[in-house]
């Protein structure tokens, strides 16, 4: 090698080369080679020393210690001892003559160098590695220097990555829990010492609004009069090294938090001394000094000051978030409950000089944060364990909460605070469903918290009360499917809900005058309505009646969602009780809807159209949404209406008829229009835009259509067909020449319709179901709405005209997936329903099996159709009847050849895929029928399978086609074992416990295989979803106890699994392998100890004879499931070590 110094300044060439902007990638990589084959020389460490100690090139030092980290975490067991000796020495001397001076991320990474030398090395030969820090720390000149190594220890010991063996991280981390009561006392020490010191100067504070503050709950919260005081101590200011200090032992602390156990080692004096660091957060009067003073120092000085009580509420957080606590420890945890509790007291004071909103705005945001976070643990985890001592006040807690909650400075902190009272309503009604005895006892003392915490809720939601914050909510962009309004709305809505549960009374009487008075106002407009000469408009012209009117109907749809909320609180056991309250409003709700929709406001011209006029939709909407939610109890009305033949039932009904009917409207072409353009399919399709097909806007529409099917499908009365509303959309509908709706609202009308005629209506006997008419008056729907598709088949009469394929495809589209539709909404009803329905849709099923031979390369058709076939085999199969299920079945595999399989896979992207993976599940379903009838397609279906299938995509990366694939190969054998295990109960008798009989075994051998190979793939949702269904056959049919298995699978299956471990391609599974390989021992665990296991290690490549010897005596005989998948993960850490090792020795290392 040249010179030490040569070689520097080489090296700082290159490096300052590497990193300079004209430096081309080629010339990069060339740098980064050199410098990479120059680290794996023997040696070079030496160099590397050389250039710490000589240059000031930021680049050339974190190269030097990259090399030294390489060099201790991979080669070190090939290092000489003369070497290690001389490197222990060396980079500790070097970090105490530099640390001053080196850039903070040099001296961190040296720091961590050191400990990883530790790791290796500690105590053996490296005892006085702890020693040192435990000195650094004490030495006041190096203490933040002892700081810095301890957390650096506390990060890379306790929790090692892989690169050690098991025992040597256990030793590690008993090593550890020896020092912790020595650490925890010096930075106990630390802390007061910083604290105590500051205090004596700031002993008396000028007069200010926090100075000796003292609370009206200080008494309850805080027992001890001593506490009190403590806390109420004036802050002292702090020099920026004592803040350094301070910060560097909370880190250290919260660190040591989060892995050493809940003991006595937590003293009080240590968490009275984290409380008094959490006060930094929410003093304002420092955070205002600073500003005062001006200096951009005093700034940072403040903000330090900040993140000192930033870092004692992590520290306090990694406490709480323990949730098995010690006996000894609670009376600890109700200190700290009463401690935090005073800061919650003392950042939610009113005074004069600042409002509670005010003084959290000014606080850190990261403090709130935390603080939050704390609320939330304190409610989840440990407010059971709390309640119970008589000395912690609930509901005082509960104030304060809800001063903290309501005058949060962000949304995110208001959502986040709604979580925590979520929690809170959820623990009581748990704790009132346990305790039922005690139930009044337990409301009582928590109604006016709960009463006030709904209309302060209830106010929140309202522009009435919350304008300003609720104008600043984003109710456009789109984050996980709702926008921030939706979110916002939804969340208040669910606390509504909630103390709805246990206060309906209080609930419903505080939410229904407040929907009452937006109500008003709404019913109030049509007094504004005048008719000009483009149609109707609202008289309200003056800005702020506008801005006004927006308010309120704001306020009145989110109050209608409120009230849709709570529907289901009216239903059940209480239908009886609360019957008057929610007879008031379905009564409010069927006036409303029918009031929008006779006046049609959707379609009224207004001053401000683009804020007004989508208010007017959405109330509208909201309103039928409402009602919609109280299908569940009209349905129970329905029935108490049905004993006693009330006409108030039927006159609410009828009137909701009303109002949804003008909505599900559709504009008729003229007669001459509709002739000029009858023979041409396409042309009519290219008008099609420029003809307004209906005033009434999709989410109206969609509304008054999701309402239409809830009364047909949840409350069915029996009058509802003979309502001349549903009578005009049943000819609406039927009406070939009426346009039709878009999409979704045809679908959904359809679904209606049928529902109305198909399902069963409640309380009558089978003799009054009018099943003969209705059966006829269902057949005439389907045909009208099959018509058109039924004509694509040709037949001999008539050739087939000559469509446009594009105009084909629409007719196709929109009639099965009307059908589709229809059907998936009967496949639970009762036989009765599904043969009505199966007569009406027979025609069209035919065709479409007629038709599919015609479209099979069209995969978007395909697609279609077998989503339809697939909904008729899973809901109308008996109904088909065997030889035509048969002929279908036939079809589909003659159709679906190895090259047509191919061309849909390969070619056709993911419509293709699609058509296979339906193509799929139809089989599945054919495969789980029970009984006879189609055992005889199994040969057929597993070929299919197995030689058709399986062979285009097992070498494909992509996971399209295997799941479905791999679940039809399980539901085969699940719903088939019997075609490969042939077993009789006399058979089973005579044998004892003799084999089964196996029939068919290439083919469960090449599923097996198949199974098998499936987990040397990368997919790991397949890789997961194969080995549950392995599984599942063990638990249900045994499958690892087959002889078959057992003798020629078992073990490969084991090795498999167990490769996949030591891989680690596959992490987030490791448990469920570990289970499934300790089931598949099981069932031979001396065959696994005595023979399988000395075979895996004596295949292990990357290991030594010795160390194979120390992983087979390592790995004990446990048959008890957690030792044994301990064992295993034992073995795989430690098999990973030892190759890890291994690769460190240099080339020709002899092993002994």
């Amino acid at each position: 090698m040249a010179s030490e110094e040569a070689s520097l300044r080489a090296l700082e060439s290159l490096m300052t080369e590497f990193f300079h902007d004209c430096t081309t990638n080629e010339r990069k990589r060339e740098i980064e080679e050199l410098l990479n084959n120059f680290a794996q020389q023997i040696g070079a460490w030496r160099f590397c020393l050389y250039f710490l100690s000589s240059t000031r090139n930021d680049y050339v030092m974190m190269y030097s210690l990259t090399v030294f980290e390489n060099l201790i975490n991979k080669m070190w067991l090939g290092v000489p001892s003369q070497d290690k000796m001389e490197i222990r020495s060396c980079l500790p001397k070097l970090l105490l003559a530099h640390h001053k001076t080196l850039p903070y991320f040099i001296r961190n990474k040296l720091c961590k160098v050191i400990v990883d030398i530790g790791r290796q090395d500690w105590p053996m030969f490296y005892h006085d590695f702890f020693t040192n820090i435990l000195q650094l720390i004490q030495s006041p000149v190096t203490t933040p220097l002892g700081l810095i190594m301890l957390k650096t220890t506390s990060e890379e010991l306790a929790c090692p990555r892989e690169d050690l063996s098991v025992a040597r991280k256990e030793e590690l981390r008993k090593l550890l829990l020896d020092q912790v009561q020595t650490v925890l006392g010096l930075l106990t020490g630390i802390l007061e010492t910083v604290w105590d010191k500051h205090s004596v100067t700031a002993a008396t504070p000028p007069p200010s609004p926090t100075s000796g503050e003292s609370g009206d709950l200080l008494s309850n919260l805080l027992q001890s009069p001593s506490s009190a005081k403590l806390l109420n101590q004036p802050i002292p200011i702090l020099d920026a090294e004592s803040e350094y200090i301070c910060s560097l032992a909370l880190e250290c602390l919260a660190h040591l938090f989060s892995w050493i156990p809940l003991s006595a080692s937590i003293t009080p004096s240590l968490l009275t001394t984290i409380f008094h660091f959490a006060r930094f957060g929410c003093d304002i009067r420092a955070r205002k000094m600073a500003s005062v003073n001006g200096s951009s120092q005093n700034c940072v000085l403040g903000q330090e000051r900040g993140r000192l009580g930033v870092l004692a509420m992590s520290c306090i957080n990694e406490l709480m978030s323990k949730n098995c606590v010690p006996m000894e420890f609670e009376e600890y945890l109700l200190r700290m409950f009463q401690q935090t509790f005073y800061l919650l007291q003392k950042i939610t004071k009113d005074n004069n000089a600042h409002t509670v909103k005010s003084r959290l705005e000014e606080l850190d945001e990261s403090y709130i944060e935390k603080f939050t976070d704390f609320l939330r643990l304190f409610v989840s985890v440990h407010l059971r364990r709390i309640e119970s001592y008589s000395q912690f006040p609930v509901v005082e807690f509960l104030t304060l909460l809800f001063k903290y909650t309501f005058h949060q400075p962000t949304h995110e902190g208001y959502f986040s605070c709604l979580d925590i009272w979520t929690l809170f309503l959820d623990y009581l009604t748990s704790k009132i469903k346990s305790r039922l005895g005690d139930k009044e006892a337990v409301l009582n003392r928590y109604e006016d918290a709960l009463v006030l915490l709904l209309t302060e809720v209830l106010n929140r939601i309202q522009f009435r009360y919350n304008q300003a914050q609720l104008e600043e909510l984003d109710d456009e962009t789109l984050d996980d499917d709702q926008t921030e309004w939706q979110r916002y709305l939804r969340q208040s809505l669910e606390v509504v809900a909630k103390v709805m549960e246990l206060l309906p009374t209080h609930a419903f009487s505080t939410l229904f005058p407040v929907l009452q008075d937006n109500l008003e106002v709404y019913l109030g407009l049509q007094q504004f309505i005048v008719t000009s000469g483009s149609g109707p408009r609202l008289n309200i012209t003056a800005e702020n009646d506008c801005r006004r009117l927006h308010c309120s109907l704001r306020d009145l749809s989110s109050l209608l969602q409120a009230v849709g909320r709570l529907a289901e609180y009216f239903t059940g056991d209480v239908f009886a009780a609360r019957f008057s309250d929610a007879l008031t409003v379905v009564e409010r709700l069927v006036k409303v809807t029918l009031y929008g929709s006779q006046i049609k406001l959707y379609n009224i011209e207004t001053a401000v159209p683009s804020v007004l006029k989508p208010d007017l939709i959405d109330v509208h909407a909201q309103s039928l949404a409402a009602l919609q939610a109280y299908s569940h109890w009209l349905a129970q009305y329905c029935s108490e209406a049905h004993r006693q033949n009330t006409q108030q039932f039927v006159s609410l009904i009828s009137t909701t008829m009303d109002a949804i009917t003008p909505l599900i409207t559709t504009k008729v072409l003229k007669q001459r229009r509709l002739h000029l353009f009858s023979n041409s399919p396409s042309v009519l399709l290219f008008i099609y835009p420029f003809i307004t097909p209906h005033n009434v806007q999709d989410k109206l529409l969609l509304s008054a259509c999701h309402l239409l099917v809830s009364l047909a499908t949840t409350v069915r009365p029996v009058f509802l067909i003979s309502i001349p509303a549903v009578q005009k959309v049943f000819n609406r509908i039927t009406d070939t020449s009426a346009q039709r709706l878009v999409d979704k609202a045809q679908v959904l009308v359809c679904r209606a319709l049928s529902n109305i005629l198909l399902l069963p209506w409640p309380n009558l006997p089978e003799n009054e179901q009018q099943w003969p008419v209705r059966s006829m008056n269902h057949a005439s729907l389907i045909s009208a709405l099959s018509r058109d598709y039924r004509n694509l088949k040709p037949n001999a009469v008539t050739p087939q005209r000559k469509m446009p394929l594009d105009d084909t495809k629409v007719i196709i589209h929109q009639t099965l997936s009307v059908l589709e539709d229809i059907v998936e909404n009967i496949s639970g009803e009762s036989t009765k329903s599904r043969q009505i329905c199966y007569q009406s849709l027979q025609e069209s099923v035919q065709v479409s099996l007629a038709l599919f031979p015609a479209f099979i390369h069209q995969s978007d058709v395909t697609d279609e159709m077998l989503s339809f076939f697939l909904t008729l085999f899973r809901g109308l199969r008996v109904q088909m009847g065997v030889p035509f299920t048969e002929q279908i079945i036939q079809t589909f595999l003659n159709m679906f050849t190895r090259e047509q399989l191919a061309e849909s896979i390969l070619h056709e992207g993911s419509t293709g895929c699609r058509v296979v993976e339906k193509f799929l599940k139809i089989l599945q379903v054919v495969v789980q029928e029970p009984g006879q009838v189609f055992k005889p397609f199994l040969p057929s279906i597993i070929a299919l399978c197995m030689e058709q299938v399986y062979p285009i995509i097992a070498e494909r990366p992509s996971p399209d086609v295997k799941a479905e694939l791999f679940e039809l190969l399980f539901r085969t054998l699940h719903h088939n074992w019997r075609y490969f295990f042939k077993s009789t109960v006399l058979a089973s008798v005579q044998r004892g416990m003799a084999e089964e009989q196996m029939e068919n075994q290439p083919q469960f051998s090449a599923i097996m295989q198949a199974f098998g190979q499936s987990f040397l793939q990368p997919d790991i949702h397949l890789f997961k979803q194969n080995l549950f269904y392995l599984e599942t056959l063990n638990t249900k049919q045994k499958l690892y106890h087959k002889k078959i298995f057992r003798s020629a699978m078992l073990f490969q299956f084991v090795n498999v699994l167990l490769q996949v471990l030591v891989c680690r391609s596959h992490d987030l599974l490791q448990e469920d392998i570990g289970i499934a390989i300790y089931n598949m021992a099981s069932v031979d665990f001396d065959g696994f100890f005595t023979a399988f296991l000395p075979e895996f290690l004596t295949s292990c490549d990357g290991v030594d004879a010795n160390q194979k010897n120390v992983l087979g005596r390592n790995f004990k005989m446990d048959r008890d499931l957690p030792s044994f998948t301990q064992n295993v993960h034992r073995l795989v850490n430690d098999l990973r070590y030892y190759r890890l090792c291994n690769d460190s020795l240099p080339p020709g290392t002899v092993k002994l």
